[in-house]
């Protein structure tokens, strides 16, 4: 298992390996050592939630009011999605970037985003199934959203799913209503890149 830092500070890729044979494969995406030893601090799992997406599904971008945050690790058990992170914390170096890691059952990537990014993804193909652990519970009053079709972000989508026919985006009615980040920000919604190193910091 390795750690690769992604362009946004706070998020992993994480490659596995892989033990296979005629029966099937095996794999450890999660261990905690490695975990801390990349991040500095140690996981705290809270909750774990199974996400199912049907092709052109697009889900994001999601953060979390910190503290306390919620920090995800996810991985794609079954299909495939790009999983995308973006750093929504006013006054970050990186304020207003992203990147992404293709999760599917073939390499069987992990991607990990700290606490105070934000978090998306988009299905490329139908039944996709997204596990992903979580530092906090669920809690809606501290859940915000940004478009993830902001075009100052730019994340560059997909337009063709696995199988190679054309994408059409699907998103909830929450999403579909969310704010650019620059509006977000002008609201005063957005995490401190300051207050949230602290946090993380202190863990």
């Amino acid at each position: 298992m390795e750690y690769r830092e992604l362009r946004v500070p706070g998020a992993w890729e994480i490659n596995t390996r892989h033990f296979g044979d005629d029966r099937g494969v095996f794999l450890e995406w999660f261990k905690g050592a490695l975990f801390a030893g990349a991040s500095g601090h140690d996981f705290t799992l809270a909750q774990a939630n199974c996400s199912v997406s049907a092709a052109g599904v697009l889900r994001g971008i999601h953060y979390a009011d910190v503290p306390p945050g919620q920090a995800k690790y996810v991985t794609c058990a079954k299909g495939a999605v790009l999983d995308v992170v973006v750093d929504v914390r006013v006054g970050s170096p990186t304020y207003g970037q992203w990147d992404s890691v293709l999760l599917d059952d073939v390499d069987r990537k992990a991607i990990y985003i700290s606490e105070g990014l934000g978090h998306a993804f988009l299905s490329l193909e139908d039944g996709s199934t997204v596990m992903y652990l979580c530092s906090t519970p669920y809690s809606p009053e501290r859940e915000h959203e940004v478009s993830p079709l902001d075009p100052a972000i730019g994340i560059a989508w997909p337009t063709t799913a696995r199988d190679g026919s054309p994408l059409t985006y699907e998103l909830s009615v929450k999403d579909q209503a969310a704010p650019s980040l620059a509006d977000a920000a002008e609201r005063g919604l957005l995490p401190d890149f300051a207050s949230t190193t602290n946090w993380i910091s202190s863990l």
